[in-house]
């Protein structure tokens, strides 16, 4: 879906700079993202890929005010409607940034994080797109690189295409999985968190598909 551009949104994403990311603070930060967090080293970082307009970072980080939080999103709209959300909660732990996930190994050093996760990505239904799945294996090792041994992705969609794609892919790239669910909300998990799109697609009776790949 295009997202409609917004006038004024750069202006207005300047009242958030405390915890909205430039590009400048980006350059080099690979190794340093605990010092925009307030330095402390000991904190898991937590990041999502595609954070959408906010909902599911700002409810986890809510819960888990311990744990920072990293949403990067590529729409400068869509960050501002999170940054209001991060601003109305008042949330310490969240970070938010504007950029393209496919330069992702440019700004993390190696296992410099502890968790991903993918909500509701672009499932880029033409077979000639499949490299730009945020699970497409060319991803998959770079996610392998940053995050610390141990780890995990967790991966939630309602195309389910996309879904069977992407326990292919965690195979190939000799990742193993669990908690493989093909309708998440058929019987919810008391600690799922649901996201803007996964409300849309639930109402309309679509099924959520979920796994935790390590």
């Amino acid at each position: 879906m295009r997202i409609r551009k917004k006038p004024h949104t750069a202006e207005k994403l300047k009242q958030f700079t405390d915890f909205v990311i430039d590009k400048e603070k980006l350059n080099g930060i690979g190794g340093h993202w605990a010092e925009l967090f307030g330095g402390d080293s000991a904190r898991k970082l937590y990041v999502e890929l595609g954070t959408g307009k906010g909902d599911f970072i700002t409810q986890i980080a809510e819960k888990f005010p311990e744990i920072n939080f990293l949403g990067l999103e590529v729409e400068p709209t869509v960050v501002l409607a999170a940054a209001r959300k991060v601003h109305e909660k008042n949330l310490s732990n969240v970070r938010l940034a504007i950029f393209d996930i496919n330069r992702i190994a440019e700004i993390f050093a190696d296992g410099e994080v502890d968790r991903f996760y993918i909500n509701f990505c672009d499932p880029w239904h033409k077979k000639r797109h499949a490299k730009r799945r945020l699970t497409h294996i060319r991803f998959l090792e770079m996610y392998r690189k940053i995050l610390k041994a141990g780890s995990e992705i967790h991966f939630k969609t309602d195309n389910r295409a996309l879904f069977d794609f992407s326990l292919e892919q965690f195979n190939a790239a000799g990742w193993k999985v669990r908690d493989v669910n093909f309708d998440l909300h058929a019987d919810e998990p008391l600690d799922n968190i649901r996201t803007e799109y996964e409300n849309k697609f639930s109402a309309q009776g679509v099924k959520i598909n979920r796994c935790i790949a390590f």
